[in-house]
């Protein structure tokens, strides 16, 4: 009883109203949903907000080569692309897997068959796009799929998210419950896998992107070499127009896991660099990618080093 009291206290009660408002959104014709998005998403990045701080210096850090000009276009594209992304949360949360099987293309599946078939499970191992949520739903309209997350501190979006993706997949696996996961894996059964953000635990390692010094989980080598299951980058594409996703299930990676967590994270950040450089406006940009395991490490979002 006492738990259902919490939930709905008074400061929940914007969380309550930004699910209802969201869910409301989710019936409109997909090309409508963009175009909020996109109106969103220029709103956004005109606002005095730590994200817009964040996403420029991330954009500025990784991507030198560029000029000034040429990312703040990267700039304005990506915060259309989160206001987008908004509104994909609603359609992969709520809409029909008929729905999300008619707005998306998955290219690869013969490579997660070919995995499977070695009877070790899959970690099809994704990154943090803002086409994260629709990345996942994608997997769960056309198979059974473990989805690993990252549980919230807010109690009410966490219940939701935890009974929505519960009932979207085969499990929703809470990031620190190691024993799910790998009996998932030891069951011949895929798991969706997205480790790429700032990870300062147990077993981090400072792992180069964009040729920067970044603490990285390296947790997917020992993941692989304790169950034997491939490992199979996934990536999603947000198609130009209205024409929907193309998600790609790429083959497993050859010899994986090597005797280096440190190259084996390497190897992948380097994937996930050609991707962001394939569509750099859809990368999760506003995340603090780049936070140090010491106090001597560079502080790059300081407010005075905008």
């Amino acid at each position: 009883m006492t738990k259902q009291v919490t939930l709905i206290h008074p400061r929940y009660w914007p969380t309550w109203i930004a699910l209802g408002v969201l869910r409301a959104f989710e019936p409109l014709p997909y090309p409508l949903l963009l175009a909020l998005g996109r109106a969103l998403g220029a709103l956004l990045v005109l606002l005095p907000i730590s994200f817009v701080r964040v996403a420029r210096k991330n954009i500025a850090l990784c991507l030198p080569e560029r000029t000034e000009e040429e990312r703040e276009r990267i700039l304005r594209a990506h915060f259309q692309s989160v206001g987008i992304g908004i509104f994909e949360t609603a359609i992969a949360w709520w809409s029909s897997d008929e729905r999300i099987r008619k707005l998306t293309h998955l290219e690869g599946y013969e490579h997660l068959e070919a995995a499977l078939a070695r009877g070790r499970g899959a970690i099809l191992l994704s990154a943090h796009f803002t086409t994260l949520e629709m990345g996942g739903r994608v997997l769960c309209a056309r198979l059974p799929t473990n989805i690993m997350y990252r549980p919230t501190k807010n109690p009410v979006l966490e219940r939701f998210l935890a009974r929505n993706r519960g009932r979207r997949a085969k499990r929703a696996i809470p990031r620190d419950d190691v024993r799910t996961l790998i009996a998932s894996l030891k069951n011949n059964e895929p798991v969706w896998y997205a480790p790429d953000q700032s990870y300062r635990k147990k077993g981090a390692e400072m792992v180069p992107f964009f040729n920067i010094p970044a603490a990285t989980n390296t947790a997917t080598s020992r993941l692989a070499r304790m169950t034997g299951a491939a490992v199979l980058p996934y990536f999603p594409e947000r198609l130009p127009g209205a024409k929907g996703y193309r998600m790609v299930i790429h083959p497993m990676l050859e010899d994986f896991p090597t005797e280096s967590p440190y190259e084996d994270a390497r190897t992948f950040n380097a994937l996930i660099e050609a991707h962001v450089r394939k569509v750099p406006d859809q990368y999760l940009w506003i995340h603090r990618r780049f936070k140090g395991l010491t106090s001597d490490y560079p502080d790059y979002y300081a407010r005075s080093d905008s």
